[in-house]
C-alpha cells in the first residue's frame, strides 16, 4: 500500500507543478492583456475545465503511442505518462481559475503598475506574487482533480502492479475484485491526504493574514 500511496502523491504533485508552470502565467496574462481572440481563448479554457478524463487520457495515449509524435520517448505505460495526462487535464482548470482570481487584483493595481510603465508581460509576475496566497485555492482545486483521477491514468498507465498502480486505480480494481476492505482503506487514505493538504494550505493563508494584519 505504501508504494501505491507514494506513487499517487508523486504523480499528482508533479502534474500540478507542471500544470501550474503553464496555467498560472497563462491565467495571469489573460487577466491583464487585451488581444484579438482573448474571449475565445477564455471560453475554450472554461470549456476544457469539464474535459472528460478518458478523452484526455486518449489524447495523451495517441501522442505517446508508437505512431504518435512523442512515441520515440517510450513513456507510454510509465508514471511519466500519468503525470502528462493529469497535467493536460488540470492545466485548463488552473488557467481559468487563476484568471478569475487575478482579474480582481489587476483592477486594483492596474493604474499603479501602468504609472511605473509596466506592460502586461511585466505585470504578470507581480500579480502572481501578490496573489500567491489566493492562488493556493486554485492549486488545491488542481490537486484535488489530479488525486481523484482514474480514467486518464488507467489508459496511459495501464494500472501495472508495482509500477503504475495508483490509489484511485487500485480502489477501482479492488472493488471490482470484491476486496472492499482494501478499497475502503485506500479511499480513507486518499481522503486523509486531501484533507491534510487543504488544512496545511488554510494554515498558510491564516498565517499570511495575521502577518499582514
Amino acid at each position: 500500500m505504501l508504494r501505491i500511496v507514494t506513487l499517487s502523491l508523486q504523480v499528482s504533485i508533479a502534474a500540478v507543478g507542471i500544470a501550474a508552470l503553464l496555467g498560472l502565467p497563462l491565467g495571469a496574462l489573460l487577466a491583464v492583456a487585451r488581444f484579438p481572440g482573448r474571449q475565445a481563448l477564455i471560453i475554450g479554457l472554461n470549456a476544457l475545465m469539464g474535459l472528460p478524463p478518458v478523452v484526455a487520457g486518449l489524447l495523451v495515449y495517441l501522442l505517446l503511442s508508437r505512431s504518435g509524435l512523442l512515441g520515440s520517448l517510450g513513456l507510454l505505460f510509465t508514471p511519466g505518462a500519468m503525470v502528462l495526462a493529469q497535467a493536460v487535464l488540470i492545466m485548463p482548470i488552473l488557467a481559468a481559475l487563476s484568471r478569475q482570481v487575478l482579474e480582481g487584483l489587476w483592477e486594483e493595481y492596474a493604474e499603479q503598475l501602468r504609472s511605473f510603465g509596466a506592460g502586461p508581460c511585466r505585470a504578470v509576475p507581480t500579480l502572481l506574487w501578490d496573489g500567491r496566497f489566493a492562488l493556493l485555492t486554485v492549486l488545491l482545486a488542481g490537486f484535488g482533480r489530479a488525486s481523484a483521477e482514474v480514467g486518464a491514468v488507467m489508459i496511459v498507465g495501464g494500472n501495472i502492479e508495482g509500477f503504475t498502480r495508483m490509489m484511485t486505480t487500485a480502489i477501482a480494481l479492488e472493488t471490482s475484485k470484491g476486496d472492499l476492505p482494501l478499497a475502503l482503506a485506500l479511499g480513507l487514505v486518499l481522503m486523509a491526504i486531501v484533507l491534510g493538504v487543504n488544512a496545511a494550505a488554510q494554515g498558510l493563508r491564516d498565517a499570511a493574514a495575521r502577518s499582514a494584519g
